[in-house]
C-alpha cells in the first residue's frame, strides 16, 4: 500500500474520532474567542476543511473560489463534521486511484495569498494529511484547556485499531 493510501485512510479515521468528541461541545465553546491563529475552535477546524477543498481543486485543476485561508463564516459543527467526512472519503478514494506514475505528476497552482506553486500529486496528498494533523493538534490543545481529554489520534493507534489492517 502506498504511503498516500495509508495516510488518507489514517486522516479519515483520525478526523472522525476527533470530531466525534468536538461535536459534543456546546456551541459557545466552539465559537468562543481563543488565543489561536484562526480565532476559535470551529474556525480552526473550518480552516482545515476549507484547505482540504482548496487542495482537492488543485488536484482536479478546478478553481476553488477562496480568497482567504481563514473564512469568517463557518457551518454549524454538525454540517462541518459531515463535510469533513465526505472530503476525507474523497481523498481516500483519490489516493487509491493514483498509480505510481500519477503520484509523481506535477500539479501547478496558485496560492490563495498569491504566487505560483507546483507539487507532485503525492506530495499534495501527504501535505493535506500533515496540515490536518497540525491543526488537529491545535484543536486538541483547546480541548485540554476546556477540561476535555481528546482522543488519541496517533498513527500507531490507527494501525492497531480493529478492522484497519
Amino acid at each position: 500500500m502506498s504511503a498516500e493510501r495509508l495516510m488518507t485512510r489514517y486522516k479519515a479515521w483520525a478526523d472522525a474520532v476527533f470530531l466525534s468528541v468536538v461535536a459534543t461541545l456546546p456551541e459557545r465553546e466552539l465559537v468562543a474567542p481563543r488565543p489561536i491563529g484562526f480565532g476559535s475552535l470551529i474556525r480552526t477546524l473550518n480552516h482545515s476543511y476549507c484547505m482540504d477543498v482548496v487542495w482537492r481543486c488543485h488536484l482536479l485543476g478546478r478553481p476553488h473560489g477562496f480568497s482567504t485561508r481563514n473564512p469568517v463564516e463557518h457551518p454549524p459543527i454538525g454540517e462541518l463534521v459531515e463535510a469533513q467526512r465526505r472530503i476525507d472519503a474523497w481523498y481516500v478514494d483519490h489516493a487509491a486511484s493514483l498509480s505510481p506514475a500519477a503520484l509523481d505528476e506535477v500539479v501547478e497552482f496558485e496560492f490563495i495569498g498569491g504566487g505560483r506553486g507546483a507539487m507532485t500529486r503525492g506530495a499534495i496528498v501527504l501535505h493535506v494529511v500533515n496540515h490536518t494533523t497540525y491543526h488537529r493538534g491545535q484543536a486538541a490543545d483547546i480541548l485540554y484547556h476546556l477540561g476535555v481529554f481528546p482522543p488519541a489520534t496517533d498513527l500507531p493507534v490507527f494501525l492497531r485499531s480493529p478492522g484497519i489492517g
